[in-house]
């Protein structure tokens, strides 16, 4: 959700930070904060609300802030309004927290995460004395430290881990002691954070692309671990305060992958890059003709003793789990439900020994994701992630992980990310069907191709895009949309009506078409714009009498199909085509369209499209 930044090293840090800052926007936030050291002397601290623009040049772009060693942080507001008071960074002191400059306190900090104790903790420090300004969980946190520092002196790091003791909840925490100039120590619990190395300087982040542009090599810190963070070196520390050794990671993504690129906003340029991104996911397990799963410690042995398979996940996430449901399903034979992770981490579910739990997440940090994973663990069952960012906290714990290479995914509303997803599940249901004896060999080899053939086909669907941004600009005033198909037709449905929700601020559902007359149908009004998805031929003719029923109540229809089911566009208003596809694959050819007119729809009514109001990209907190 927020944003963290770090830097110690020879630079000016205030520019590094503000810089590292403005690549963590797509998180989401409403306020933003920097503290710098210059040697000695004190931290100074200066706060804004709004955008990070406001902080900016409150510091002349960090020319008026000199220090080399610095952190910085963007908030989300969940204890406390989003103020300037209640923006980080915060102090141990009694300062005011909204006034600017040099700050007397022993402790400077910043904190992703919630902490759930944070009221008991609150009563405990007013009783020692501490008193409060803001209203916030993360004062309470950085007080703590402080208190603890003080009452037994042996140094930063046992004060961090005796306050990690005490506390519960999620953080990522950065904190710079009075006491350690040119030092910052770290401390995560849940929430992500990274440690980059380079020459004479260390950064620390909330996420890659932030320190992308000064280092690739990344450590990726532990859940209840510390880290001292001094220039060019970093020491790890687990809870007991003994010193470990953790892995230098290098980052293979390019820079520029996490730049716009001349496109006016990186949604649309990550919509522009899923060819690249579902093509590099396939190339990953697709070899030699076969699907080698084998990098994920998948072996035909562990297939064959799968009696059914659970996949939990959130939002767009859980869209891909809903299209891998049916694919799984008729290909393989087995049961598979599909769970929202923030249900299934509170439900006790009757699963059998042999399920395959398979927890599906971009970022691999998210929170109610990562619970469902861990449930699955305590059960003794078999776990497969799907993730996008090695290293991540999900990828670390699950058993067996599938690498999606979707690269960084900077805009909120996921598109490459889902549908590397997609690719990654296509080919483990393939795979699985194949070990059960579901799939003959040349059935098997036929399915490879209509695989490989994707990308080139999401390129041609490409290519289409200016229809749907004239059909997007005709239809940007609409109040209510409704997305309804029958069977994968209404799981990718489901996807096109977040998308169209998320980044237009339009109300719309997606349906199930046979349910529309148990209640919804009454709805339906003058000018309500239906949009059908139209692939499954056994069920296409069905999902079109319940357009019908829409249009003779005033609805404008759109349909979504592929080509040569031309009949559609006798019954709607407007259709686009996709290329045909495998009816098991199609659905990584019609969300694309899906995807373009909820972008076009955001734009032609101003909005901000990589930066939706009340959204974050990646949600590590319950």
């Amino acid at each position: 959700m927020c944003g963290i930044v770090g830097y110690t090293g020879s630079r000016p840090a205030a520019p590094i930070l503000l810089d590292g800052l403005s690549k963590l926007e797509y998180r989401g936030y409403d306020s933003a904060g920097l503290a710098v050291r210059c040697g000695t002397q004190l931290a100074e601290v200066v706060k804004a609300t709004g955008k990070l623009r406001n902080l900016a040049e409150k510091v002349d772009y960090g020319r008026a802030l000199p220090g080399t060693c610095g952190i910085g942080h963007t908030r989300w507001a969940t204890h406390g309004e989003p103020t300037q008071t209640n923006a980080h960074p915060h102090v141990s002191g009694n300062a005011t927290g909204s006034a600017s400059g040099p700050v007397e306190s022993n402790v400077v900090g910043v904190h992703n995460g919630i902490i759930e104790n944070y009221e008991e903790l609150k009563e405990k420090l007013l009783s020692h004395g501490y008193q409060f300004y803001s209203g916030t969980d993360t004062e309470v946190l950085i007080k703590l430290v402080d208190y603890y520092y003080k009452k037994y002196k042996l140094g930063p790091m046992d004060a961090i881990n005796r306050m990690m003791v005490r506390t519960r909840g999620s953080y990522a925490l950065a904190l710079m002691f009075r006491d350690y100039p040119g030092e910052i120590y770290a401390a995560r619990r849940d929430s992500p954070m990274i440690i980059g190395v380079g020459e004479g300087e260390s950064f620390l982040a909330s996420d890659i692309p932030a320190i992308l542009k000064y280092t690739r090599q990344v450590y990726y810190i532990g859940d209840l671990q510390c880290a001292r963070i001094l220039p060019g070196q970093v020491q790890f520390f687990d809870l007991n305060g003994d010193e470990i050794q953790l892995e230098l990671t290098t980052v293979t993504w390019d820079a520029e992958a996490a730049e716009k690129e001349g496109y006016e906003h990186f949604m649309l340029k990550e919509i522009h890059e899923q060819p690249k991104a579902v093509r590099d996911t396939l190339n990953s397990l697709v070899k030699d003709g076969r699907i080698d799963l084998s990098g994920a410690g998948i072996t035909d042995e562990l297939l064959g003793e799968v009696s059914s398979v659970c996949i939990a996940a959130c939002g767009s996430a859980w869209h891909v789990g809903m299209v891998s449901q049916y694919v799984l399903e008729d290909m393989t034979g087995l049961p598979v439900r599909v769970e929202l992770a923030s249900e299934f981490r509170y439900r006790n579910l009757p699963l059998d020994p042999h399920t395959l739990v398979i927890v599906i997440s971009q970022s691999g940090e998210t929170a109610d994701t990562l619970a469902a994973l861990r449930k699955a663990k305590e059960a003794s069952l078999h776990t497969l992630a799907v993730v996008n960012v090695v290293g991540s906290t999900i990828a670390r714990e699950a058993e067996h992980v599938l690498y999606t290479l979707a690269g960084p995914e900077i805009a909120v509303a996921t598109t490459k990310a889902y549908s590397a997803q997609l690719a990654a599940m296509y080919c483990f249901a393939v795979q699985l069907a194949k070990v059960r004896g579901r799939v003959e060999e040349e059935e098997y080899a036929r399915y490879l191709r209509e695989l490989e053939a994707l990308p080139g086909k999401i390129e041609r669907v490409l290519e289409d895009k200016e229809r749907i941004q004239w059909f997007a600009s005709k239809y940007s005033h609409a109040h209510d949309v409704f997305f309804i198909g029958r069977g994968l037709d209404y799981a990718v449905s489901l996807e096109g009506s977040l998308k169209m929700k998320e980044i237009s601020y339009v109300h719309s559902e997606a349906y199930a078409a046979g349910e529309l007359k148990h209640g919804t149908i009454s709805l339906v009004e003058n000018g309500t714009l239906v949009i059908g998805v139209l692939t499954q031929n056994a069920l296409l003719e069905k999902t079109v009498s319940n357009m019908a029923e829409c249009r003779a109540r005033g609805a404008y229809l759109m349909g979504l199909t592929s080509y040569g089911n031309y009949s559609v566009e006798d019954e709607v208003n407007f259709t686009i085509y996709v290329p045909r596809a495998d009816e098991h694959f199609v659905g990584s050819l019609v969300v694309v369209p899906l995807q373009l007119l909820g972008y076009y729809i955001s734009v032609a009514r101003g909005l901000d499209v990589d930066k939706p109001r009340n959204l974050a990209k990646s949600v590590t907190v319950e």
